[in-house]
């Protein structure tokens, strides 16, 4: 039997690097590739990402995967939603049953929140796979039939093609986790979760049940219903068990349990857990609150995701998402969806028992906190250092930010983004989450607004950032490990203050948003000595991208092999970042007359005659004789998009050139991350910032940051690529070797955008 061309996989933990790759994410992997990064890396898999936009692999760790067939592949990746795939994934019952499903079988739909009958027409994808994706999702096409004729949505069509026939307003396409076969066999039914496959029972997960143990009744609420060993199984949240213990679970089988509560002399009825009453405090709740209660003589704490009334319950109830997994459902209620979450992290309770999270009530230490910073007025906002003030503020030891147990990596990073430029402060006033506003006060306050009055942050500040992100959740090494600039960015930017992706990447007309970009290139790249404009083209070219719009902000991580092994042993810092060119919309200017461009030929990028390398857009008389030469008729040319406004005005409208202006580098050697800021105009307004520039006393000693002006770089920046190749770099003065040969990160911003220009 030939080998199958592709492997396909599913993430079911959280990769640390890349952070943007999530669990639940369908991958996929040539078989070929597969098995040479076995042999080079054996706990690892060289995979793509089946919904991302560019084709890049990304060698993850194989207790990271887990390996799927093909029909399992589509299926899942029908499914929508991360989460919604990996709760489906442990359901084996429910995948070998959707994987009989034929044409032609009769089935129970659940659409738009209501059960339909129809029969399955159609078995298969929706869209052609691609090189870049070769794995589609498997849909099933249903006609609907009886009285639910007339609800569905199309006519067997799809995106304007046909691939079944029906009469208007029958048909609907769904993934397998939305059908249940009418006619049941003896075999286990495809159950998830008792909400989406009910059984005969018509039971769900979060009702209530009574179910007998010792001659007694007792109460409880559904968690989970699964097949074991040819019985169905019901796990059951208790209200109480027989020795008068609250909260507790068991299994029970569905024989032996009964829907809804029947009243009893030995347990009362019990809609929630029972809580600790506080009068009037409930008044103050809403939405986003963050709260606590009481249960089994346990503090849990959560927030509030959804108020309102329940089926069944005169009391108002509040949803609740809870810090860990100590609920015993994901946001759902009698087969009907409130609020979305993760599994065990939701809990329907009265409103009445929650009570306002007691953690971040003010406290005599947070009053006297708040006081001090009063006093030092940075309860303000403050503008970014200015060119003027950088030798008054920043510049001597003991400025910058305070380096503290492998900080640098957060310490390079802020000093960068917040010191002499305001192009990220819109995430330090943006609203967020009620639980996520202590960071950002932090962020603010304790580190920002001294950075830039004081130019100094002491240690224990940043520390105060890591306990905070650590007790969220976010990672349980924040105030102990080093990690990287980009993993704690993303953290603060996309999952604590929900910022606006800063990247919006267009490929094959699809809009893919990260935070940053990393640049990849193939090792035959024929770079000696690249700018960081070259690189970006470059990486752009081969993975087939364009920017969709120009950021206001961005992140650029370099071309390199872990920590040690660097791609370059110098890149050149391009001041200025021209990305007109890289635009996916926009006028663009023949570069060759000059005047508007009407044609791209992407085939021209590496073509020596007009440059070693770049983007190429002509007029179409250029094009026409460029492509007239016997070596470039084969080339492929496409049209380019002209604004309106310069249709019929191709010679009067000058193109204006988008560029990015750079305004830091944060720079890594021997694991430790250091940084440089273009601070202003002039060639030699460079500043370097090290957290651990020295230290006083051993180990109940301190770091000593510092920050010095950097001059010597104008130099390097200022010279020839032939004389900057020759130079090795332990001779060259200052630090200005750390800015050409260790590079990690380059950070430009639009100037357009910045909130204090």
């Amino acid at each position: 039997m030939a080998a199958r061309p592709h492997q396909y996989f599913i993430i079911i933990k959280q990769p640390q690097y890349p952070a943007h790759i999530k669990p639940g994410s369908i991958c996929y992997s040539n078989t070929y590739t597969a098995l040479t990064t076995r042999r080079r890396q054996p706990k690892k898999v060289s995979v793509f990402v089946a919904d991302a936009l560019s084709a890049l692999s990304y060698d993850l760790e194989v207790d990271l995967l887990r390996e799927l067939s093909v029909d399992e592949a589509e299926l899942l990746n029908a499914v929508d939603g991360n989460a919604e795939r990996l709760k489906w994934l442990t359901d084996r019952h429910a995948l070998q049953a959707a994987q009989q499903l034929a044409v032609d079988t009769a089935v129970t739909v659940y659409s738009d929140g209501e059960k339909v009958q129809g029969i399955i027409r159609f078995i298969g994808s929706l869209t052609e796979p691609t090189f870049s994706s070769p794995l589609s999702g498997r849909f099933f096409g249903i006609e609907l039939q009886g009285k639910d004729i007339g609800k569905g949505s199309s006519d067997g069509s799809h995106h304007y093609k046909k691939f079944f026939s029906c009469q208007q307003h029958c048909g609907i396409f769904v993934p397998f986790s939305q059908i249940i076969p009418v006619a049941q066999s003896s075999s286990p039914p495809p159950t998830a979760e008792a909400y989406a496959h009910p059984n005969t029972e018509e039971l769900f997960v979060g009702d209530r049940v009574t179910y007998f143990t010792t001659n007694k009744l007792r109460h409880g609420m559904v968690m989970d219903i699964q097949e074991k060993d040819g019985q169905t199984m019901v796990r059951i949240s208790t209200d109480t068990d027989d020795n008068g213990m609250r909260g507790g679970e068991m299994e029970v089988p569905l024989n032996q349990l009964a829907k809804g509560e029947v009243p009893s002399e030995q347990e009362s009825e019990v809609d929630s857990p029972p809580m600790e009453q506080e009068e009037d405090l409930y008044t103050d709740i809403s939405l986003g609150t963050l709260v606590e209660l009481t249960w089994d003589a346990k503090k849990l704490y959560g927030t509030v995701r959804w108020i309102g009334n329940l089926p069944g319950i005169p009391e108002t109830m509040a949803g609740l998402e809870l810090e860990e997994e100590k609920g015993v459902i994901d946001g759902r209620f009698k087969g009907v969806q409130y609020f979305d979450c993760l599994p065990r992290r939701a809990m329907f309770v009265k409103l009445s028992a929650c009570r306002p999270d007691s953690r971040f009530r003010s406290t005599p230490a947070n009053h006297e906190f708040e006081m001090e910073l009063s006093a030092a007025g940075r309860l303000e906002t403050v503008p970014p250092v200015s060119a003027e003030q950088v030798d008054q503020v920043l510049i001597g030891r003991m400025r910058g930010i305070q380096g503290h147990c492998n900080s640098c990596y957060m310490d390079a990073a802020l000093f960068s983004l917040f010191s002499c430029t305001s192009v990220l402060d819109s995430m330090l006033f943006k609203s967020t989450e009620p639980q996520d506003i202590p960071i950002q006060r932090t962020l603010l306050h304790q580190i920002v607004n001294p950075l830039r009055s004081e130019g100094f942050v002491r240690g224990q500040h940043i520390m105060n950032l890591r306990q905070q992100l650590q007790k969220n959740g976010y990672s349980n090494s924040f105030t102990t490990d080093e990690k990287d600039p980009e993993e704690f960015l993303t953290v603060i930017m996309q999952h604590i203050l929900a910022l606006e992706p800063l990247l919006k990447l267009s490929a094959a007309g699809k809009v893919q948003e990260s935070y940053c970009y990393q640049i990849f290139l193939e090792q035959n790249n024929n770079l000696l000595l690249p700018t960081v404009q070259q690189l970006l083209e470059h990486s752009f070219y081969h993975a087939g991208l364009k920017l969709a719009e120009v950021p206001s902000c961005l992140i650029l991580q370099m071309p390199r092999f872990g920590k040690k092994f660097k791609m370059f042993e110098k890149i050149v810092p391009s001041l200025e970042l021209d990305i007109t060119d890289l635009l996916s919309e926009g006028p663009q200017e023949c570069i060759l007359c000059g005047k508007l461009a009407e044609e791209e030929c992407t085939d021209c990028f590496t073509e020596p005659v007009f440059s070693s390398a770049g983007f190429k857009f002509f007029c179409k008389t250029c094009s026409a004789q460029v492509h007239d030469h016997s070596q470039r008729r084969a080339h492929h040319r496409a049209p380019v998009s002209v604004p309106q406004g310069y249709l019929g005005h191709k010679t009067s409208h000058p193109v204006t050139r988008d560029k990015l202006e750079l305004f830091a580098v944060l720079c890594i050697e021997t694991s430790h991350y250091v940084s440089f800021v273009k601070y202003g105009p002039r060639s030699q307004d460079w500043i370097f910032f090290d957290s651990m520039a020295d230290r006083s006393g051993e180990g109940d000693g301190y770091n000593i940051p510092a920050v010095h002006a950097c001059p010597e770089v104008s130099t390097y920046l200022e010279m020839s690529p032939t004389e900057l190749a020759a130079q090795v770099p332990r001779d060259m003065r200052g630090v200005a070797k750390r800015l050409f040969c260790d590079a990690y990160m380059y950070l430009y911003q639009s100037t357009n955008i910045c909130l204090y220009r």
